[in-house]
């Protein structure tokens, strides 16, 4: 996979030309991979190029700054290229270019960069300086410069826009299910096992203590029938995410009991994906009460698991 960054004067621009996706692509969703999949419906000779940010425009355009994220960049990279994406432009989002006119926009990236013939946009896409490029003037200097320009319609599903905006909101009120309806997978988190206080290996139930991105997108606190993926394998797991309550934490922290795995996690990057949530976190009055309610835990996710991936 070519990942162009930088001054695009020094990209190898594909000779034959290029079919340019343009968003953020943040997680990937089923609404992306609409607008990705225009570009399969063109001229086979040419590349395909998902054009993203390093840096979420938002980040400089929004007062709030940037919201959190469905997916490290690592992972919209292999999301992209599972897509069926040849190449991707990684841009830096920073004041140069949020004063960038339209025409500056289009002529550096899209003309000399990856000499673009068709470029793939969602409706509502806007660029340029105080946003003033619209799908309309897009397509204007599209015609100009030698590339044709299609609008795509914003995916739905029951009636709502699929939007990234829209799994932010479920995932922070539980509800993995309806996240991964939009994303068309389950919601994943990355992240390093590091050494933890041991308690669930006294317990019994070792747990491995998962160090994530702090960008990411947190699912609400509670207990959840996850998947987990261990050096290319997937292993049925339960999480627990949130303060731990009943050992009297402040701190949110993601463990995961790895139903079928006993080996050493520590310095592993695993990648954590939410199937279901059985539970709210709560405290218990004695440890006791909380291992009970563990393995009604562990029985509940085996279940999920069982009804969701075969």
């Amino acid at each position: 996979m070519i990942v162009y960054q930088g001054d695009p004067a020094g990209w190898e621009t594909p000779e034959h030309g290029s079919a340019v996706a343009v968003g953020v692509f943040d997680g990937v969703h089923l609404g992306h991979l609409r607008v990705l999949s225009a570009l399969h419906g063109n001229d086979n000779g040419l590349t395909r190029v998902a054009m993203t940010f390093g840096t979420h425009p938002a980040a400089v355009l929004a007062q709030g700054g940037a919201p959190t994220r469905l997916s490290t960049l690592k992972r919209r990279f292999e999301l992209l290229e599972a897509s069926g994406i040849d190449r991707i432009a990684v841009l830096g989002f920073d004041e140069s270019m949020r004063d960038m006119t339209p025409e500056e926009f289009v002529d550096r990236f899209l003309v000399e960069g990856l000499n673009t013939r068709f470029v793939a946009i969602g409706t509502g896409f806007r660029f340029g300086r105080d946003a003033s490029g619209t799908t309309d003037t897009l397509a204007e200097l599209g015609a100009s410069r030698g590339f044709r320009v299609e609008v795509v319609e914003i995916a739905r599903r029951e009636d709502e826009e699929i939007r990234s905006t829209a799994i932010r909101e479920r995932l922070t009120s539980g509800d993995v299910e309806g996240a991964a309806a939009m994303l068309g997978r389950p919601y994943e988190m990355e992240g390093i096992v590091v050494p933890g206080d041991g308690r669930g290996r006294r317990l019994g139930v070792p747990t491995a203590n998962v160090s994530f991105p702090a960008v990411l997108t947190v699912p609400s606190e509670g207990v959840y029938a996850v998947v987990v993926g261990i050096d290319g394998s997937d292993h049925p797991g339960v999480a627990n995410l949130g303060v731990r309550p009943t050992f009297d934490g402040t701190e949110r922290v993601l463990e995961v009991h790895v139903l079928d795995y006993d080996r050493n996690l520590y310095g592993k990057q695993i990648r954590v994906g939410f199937f279901g949530r059985i539970r709210e976190e709560r405290r218990f009055a004695s440890v006791d009460e909380l291992l009970t309610q563990i393995r009604t835990d562990i029985k509940a996710a085996a279940r999920i698991l069982d009804e969701r991936t075969s």
